[in-house]
């Protein structure tokens, strides 16, 4: 029987290079032995424990010690609890504070407010400034030299930059004096420090740069093919903001906004120094019952910023869903 030769039909472009043996070797899968898990998580988790958890831990059976004046005694009791939502009078009809909320959560409402209100603020001003470097900037150097320089204010000392706000608000300071030069005013005024005006716009230059750095980034990474492809579809510059632009800067301006939302819920030292201790804060709250010793009080206090830091902090990523949009 006449044996049929067996041929390889070579295609239109050729045949397929044949790879070496050493290549087929080298992509198959080895499984050589290497730095044991357990080596890499242990450092870090016992970094958590000791630094997070167990101080966490901490605050939440110190909250409900008892305080003796000088320190803590233990024992289990809902007193602190007590009084940081129960006002004198709350559950009396005839009083004057029926159902009003205790002071300590007014205060944690007011330092929601100031919050707030400085977020807007950092992002009309640090949306234009991160959308300038990354969409108008076009050298990649001239881009990293302009975020840096926008960076400079948050190399120096936290407070060294809110103390820097007296001589530029006080009476005798450079904004009094340049409004008095143009003629604004006739004599200092005393609005601009100690003010809500002031203490605002501190909190405001304090933490623009924490939402800058995210926006950019945000901004950066979009390709500007897309943009190009919808000017050539007609798109106005308004459009391919509202659809192309801004959706897919929300992530940076969700991490920016966590970033200040979670800073300014703990601020203490700006209220002091340039509020002049005219308005409570949460955070000046603890600082004022650990200053006496009340430990126990001063807990529960943190444990209820946290506990509002949390929630804050989860109804951001659920109007944005970060990982969704990255």
């Amino acid at each position: 029987m006449q044996q049929i030769a067996e041929t390889h039909h070579t295609g239109l472009i050729g045949s397929q290079p044949v790879p070496p043996a050493a290549i087929d070797e080298a992509k198959k899968l080895r499984r050589e032995p290497g730095f044991p898990t357990a080596w890499l998580i242990t450092l870090p988790t016992a970094w958590l424990i000791l630094f997070l958890v167990l101080p966490l831990l901490g605050i939440i059976v110190f909250s409900f010690w008892s305080s003796s004046g000088h320190g803590m005694e233990p024992a289990l009791t809902l007193e602190n609890y007590r009084a940081y939502f129960e006002a004198e009078g709350f559950f009396d009809p005839e009083s004057d504070r029926f159902l009003t909320p205790s002071v300590f959560l007014r205060t944690l409402g007011s330092t929601l407010y100031f919050t707030l209100v400085v977020m807007a603020l950092c992002l009309l001003v640090g949306y234009p400034i991160a959308y300038f470097l990354a969409m108008q900037v076009q050298s990649f150097k001239w881009q990293m030299a302009l975020f840096l320089l926008a960076m400079v204010p948050f190399w120096t000392s936290y407070l060294i930059r809110a103390v820097a706000w007296l001589p530029m608000l006080g009476r005798r300071g450079l904004l009094n004096t340049f409004l008095i030069n143009i003629g604004a005013i006739d004599k200092p005024t005393s609005l601009l420090l100690y003010s809500e005006f002031g203490y605002t716009m501190a909190l405001v230059q304090l933490y623009v740069v924490l939402c800058v750095g995210p926006i950019f980034f945000s901004l950066a990474k979009i390709d500007k093919a897309i943009l190009e492809a919808a000017r050539d579809m007609g798109a106005t510059s308004f459009q391919i903001f509202r659809e192309i632009i801004g959706p897919l800067s929300l992530p940076g301006v969700a991490i920016g906004m966590i970033f200040i939302f979670v800073m300014i819920m703990g601020e203490f030292a700006t209220a002091v120094v340039v509020y002049g201790g005219k308005t409570t804060t949460t955070g000046t709250v603890i600082l004022n019952y650990y200053a006496i010793a009340n430990y126990p009080f001063a807990a529960v206090n943190a444990l209820m910023l946290m506990l509002a830091m949390m929630i804050g902090v989860i109804v951001i990523l659920r109007v944005v869903n970060i990982r969704k949009e990255l």
